[in-house]
């Protein structure tokens, strides 16, 4: 397992990403002053994003069905938590994003590749900080609250 996101388990034979991009925002209000430069006054974070990427190849890894799975969570418009195979416990996010690019096609249109891209953005909940504790640190964070049982071979969302 490489991550979880809610329900959903990334893995080398669903949807293994290549890359995983994280940009973290801070807020800062800017005052005009006469003669001198702008104050700032630290509001606090802004906003968290990560761009989850990679190539799929539907012989071998999940494939069109799988990033509908994802489009489906998408749709509900839930925040879900995201949890690393390590056990790193990232907080609560929502999906505001799925891109894919289908190449190199069988006769009958199915893509043999498929690039694809997912966007996620922070949305950390309430009780956020005991879903961490609940969650803990160990390697097996994701199987120990249940959210590993993949729904068939190659893992996906837990049916």
């Amino acid at each position: 397992m490489m991550m979880t996101l809610g329900m959903f388990v990334f893995e080398v034979k669903s949807l293994p990403y290549q890359q995983l991009q994280r940009a973290s925002q801070w807020r800062h209000a800017s005052q005009s002053r006469v003669g001198q430069r702008p104050g700032y006054q630290y509001l606090g974070p802004g906003e968290d994003t990560i761009s989850l990427s990679g190539t799929l190849y539907p012989e071998l890894t999940g494939g069109r069905v799988t990033l509908d799975d994802v489009r489906i969570m998408a749709d509900e418009g839930k925040a879900w938590p995201l949890i690393e195979g390590s056990g790193r416990v990232y907080g609560f996010w929502a999906i505001t994003g799925v891109s894919e690019t289908s190449s190199v096609f069988f006769a009958d249109g199915v893509p043999r590749k498929i690039d694809f891209s997912i966007d996620l953005v922070r949305v950390d909940e309430d009780n956020f900080q005991a879903f961490r504790d609940q969650a803990g640190t160990s390697r097996d964070a994701g199987i120990g609250l249940g959210l590993y049982a993949p729904r068939r071979s190659g893992g996906g969302m837990i049916g």
